[in-house]
């Protein structure tokens, strides 16, 4: 079992009262909120002072209560700051600025030089995309409460490191180092797998199971994991590179060496690759890069192409075969496909893929399963992303303290947990 400090577990528990506002509900009085993370009343009630004393929270009106006193209503505070979301992808940056309540704001986007890509070139972009975002909304740079950066590949996240990139000859880059010298904000780094599945836990499926897998398909390929309604990292920070394990043993050669696997099959570069295979001499195979490859598949498949749909159908059997295996392995409560790949090639391929899953999984953990398209609004890594900075702030000892000035209640005996939520203060 993990050991926790007390500091550690009233962080927890900061982070999963604050959460329950992002799950649907616009206001929520403090019994809801026990209700719903299984904490005691008193437990909340000390969380939400802070939260409301950091300006995070605010009442927003009373509801009746049957006798006494009428509950106060909290809200999140929209307008206490600002977050920035940034999706490092292999052609572009993305990046967004968000309002407290996680909604977007402003949007832009870099694109990066062709081939192997600098840190430094990325930084600049960066550096740039962030400017423009502060100008293109007006908002001051001190009131940026922080900054989440996703980085693919591997990620050290307490260092900031980014260790390995599936697109670049990137290895132990001190990315956030390089990053503090040009934006000046607080930083936190992760992966685009954990920033998906944490915008699932948010904003997705997450609200309604606690164990699901999100699976993100794009020029790389992986699977984000949440226990409990808690994102599993790993000891090093790296589980859910499933899309380097082995699909096909001896199969195509990777971007990370090996062969064969699931990533060179049912990622864009490998989609990609399997049309230029079933259509040596088709031009639409051979776009300015992969994803306007697969978008050309995509519009050829509606057309009724018979070899775009060949690729379509074989991609989705790889694939079907990929997700068995995790659903075997894992036995989530739901499994969510989204990215790059599955809003171009929608529904067609999924079908397809739900039917090959069929044809791989054990019946017991195939019933227990829903398989489901992402249902995030707009881009789930940067949302995702901006998550990861607003779990920063609430980090911060200096807006919380490293200890609360409050009375610490007792929790109360008997009361439940619920969705990762963690006993104590």
């Amino acid at each position: 079992m993990i050991k926790r400090t007390s500091q550690e577990i009233r962080r927890l528990n900061r982070f999963e009262v604050l959460r329950r506002f992002y799950a649907g509900a616009d206001a929520m009085s403090r019994q809801d909120l026990a209700a719903a993370t299984g904490l005691s009343f008193a437990t909340v009630a000390n969380l939400t002072a802070e939260l409301l004393e950091a300006g995070v929270l605010v009442e927003a009106g009373h509801e009746d209560s049957s006798g006494g006193r009428p509950r106060a209503r909290l809200a999140v505070n929209a307008e206490r700051g600002a977050l920035i979301g940034i999706d490092i992808a292999e052609t572009a940056v993305h990046a967004e600025l968000f309002d407290l309540a996680l909604e977007v704001r402003h949007s832009v986007e870099r694109p990066l030089p062709p081939g192997d890509v600098r840190p430094a070139d990325v930084v600049e972009q960066l550096a740039v995309c962030v400017e423009e975002l502060l100008e293109g909304s007006g908002v001051p740079r001190e009131r940026v409460l922080g900054a989440g950066v996703s980085v693919p590949g591997m990620v050290e996240r307490e260092g900031g490191v980014s260790s390995y990139s599936p697109y670049w000859s990137w290895r132990e880059v001190p990315l956030r180092s390089l990053l503090d010298e040009r934006l000046g904000l607080p930083l936190r780094l992760d992966n685009p797998l954990r920033a998906s599945t944490v915008a699932e836990l948010w904003f997705g499926a997450g609200r309604e199971v606690d164990d699901l897998v999100v699976v993100t398909l794009r020029a790389g390929v992986g699977a984000g994991i949440a226990i409990d309604g808690q994102l599993y990292r790993g000891f090093t920070n790296s589980a859910g590179e499933w899309g380097h394990t082995c699909l096909a043993v001896d199969g195509r050669l990777c971007t990370c060496g090996n062969r064969g696997c699931v990533e060179a099959y049912v990622s864009t570069r490998g989609i990609a690759q399997t049309w230029r295979e079933l259509a040596p001499d088709d031009e639409r195979a051979t776009g300015a890069d992969d994803a306007a490859t697969v978008a050309a598949l995509a519009r050829a498949a509606a057309e009724r192409d018979p070899v775009a749909e060949a690729v379509v159908d074989r991609t989705a059997r790889h694939l079907g075969a990929a997700v068995a295996n995790l659903i075997n392995l894992l036995n989530p409560r739901a499994l969510v496909l989204g990215n790059q790949v599955v809003d171009l090639l929608g529904e067609r391929l999924l079908d397809a893929t739900y039917e090959a899953v069929g044809r791989h999984v054990l019946p017991l953990p195939h019933r227990a399963a829903t398989l489901r398209r992402s249902a995030v609004p707009h881009n789930a890594v940067t949302r995702g992303a901006a998550a990861f900075a607003l779990e920063g702030f609430l980090d911060d000892r200096e807006v919380f303290g490293p200890v609360s000035r409050m009375r610490q209640p007792r929790e109360r005996k008997g009361s439940g947990r619920a969705d990762g939520a963690v006993a104590g203060t």
